[in-house]
């Protein structure tokens, strides 16, 4: 599991039928690096979520028969890093443009 914060939603007209209709969400890591995941907990923009991988991912939806190989497992509400004093999730930011 990792954390990542959603910075955008991905709306895809046509999918695969294994994709299901699951809510896409844009992430980004501490680095800056961009991924796309599957969201069934209803996660926003802002919000800081951890996220599964591989097979787990797909266990996590529910059916392991859906096409992802990342999903957001839950919504952070605080979390303490490293000793440090608690760190609460930061406000939403607004989307950006493509």
């Amino acid at each position: 599991m990792e954390i990542r914060q959603v910075v955008g939603s991905l709306v895809c007209t046509q999918r695969l039928a294994g994709l299901g209709h699951w809510d896409l969400r844009v992430l980004r890591d501490t680095k800056g690096k961009l991924y796309v995941a599957t969201d069934p907990v209803d996660a926003h923009i802002g919000d800081w979520v951890f996220v599964v991988s591989g097979s787990a991912a797909r266990l996590a939806l529910g059916d392991p028969k859906i096409l992802t190989d990342l999903t957001i497992g839950g919504i952070i509400d605080h979390w303490e890093e490293d000793g440090a004093a608690a760190t609460q999730p930061t406000t939403r930011l607004p989307a950006k443009a493509a």
